[in-house]
């Protein structure tokens, strides 16, 4: 699946391109919304199954994360659920760089 035209000139509109790459530019903004999506909807997942339901399991904020990217660091909000059976997948705990 490749990445819309239109949505990548929404994207870069107003951006100068040396900056896109460079520390806290676009490619880092776009790794912190990317796994900020992908861990809200791990959390859902787990909310949804059967252990959530039966141990009236719901969300309970987030915390700060700084993770360690190939140019700057990212700091995430990760989400938490009030009894701490999370698990993530994407980035598990005491991971402090992203995947490869």
């Amino acid at each position: 699946m490749a990445i819309e035209k239109e949505v990548l000139d929404r994207l870069l509109a107003g951006r100068d391109p040396q900056d896109l790459f460079a520390k806290a530019g676009l490619v880092d903004e776009l790794k912190k919304a990317l796994s900020e999506r992908l861990l809200n909807a791990e959390l859902d997942e787990h909310l949804v199954g059967d252990a959530g339901r039966a141990a009236g399991n719901h969300r309970n904020g987030a915390s700060g994360k700084t993770m360690l990217t190939g140019t700057s660091k990212v700091t995430l909000d990760i989400p938490r659920d009030r009894n701490g059976t999370l698990d993530p997948k994407l980035i598990a705990r005491y991971q402090r760089r992203f995947p490869d």
